[in-house]
């Protein structure tokens, strides 16, 4: 929904906007093809729920007990983990949205809702200050 938000009334011509929906090892691949990504994602960061926290990839804190903080199947601690293995050179960010509920599955909370395009002018915010300074893809 934050996808096609940002589409509808922040699209840039000079951004890819790609949905992924779960992660994957395709998404390393696609990372490599440029130099700044921002990825918004669901995340369980003990916030208050629709809260919006965007922070680096190397900024995430991954819990102890367990390394699963994004809601799809690759992880942020397991995608960490590839992009240094595979030497990805891609400056990361992500938007994310503290959700209510892990589970998988799609759809607004109620909060969410609410918050909705607080929280995608607050990444378009972002976007203007820190990805479209210079081109993000490598020609």
């Amino acid at each position: 929904m934050i996808l096609e938000s940002l589409l509808k009334f922040y699209q840039r011509p000079e951004i890819d906007y790609l949905n992924f929906r779960v992660a994957s090892f395709d998404l390393i691949h696609r990372l490599r093809d440029y130099k700044r990504v921002l990825l918004i994602d669901g995340i369980d960061a003990n916030l208050a729920t629709a809260a919006l926290r965007i922070f680096t990839l190397n900024q995430a804190n991954f819990p102890p007990a367990s390394s699963v903080i994004s809601t799809h199947e690759l992880d942020l601690k397991g995608l960490f983990q590839l992009c240094e293995k595979f030497e990805v050179k891609t400056r990361i960010f992500i938007a994310g949205i503290q959700v209510a509920d892990t589970a998988f599955g799609e759809g607004l909370t109620p909060q969410l809702q609410k918050k909705l395009s607080g929280i995608t002018k607050e990444i378009s915010i972002f976007i203007d200050s820190k990805l479209c300074a210079t081109p993000s893809r490598e020609k």
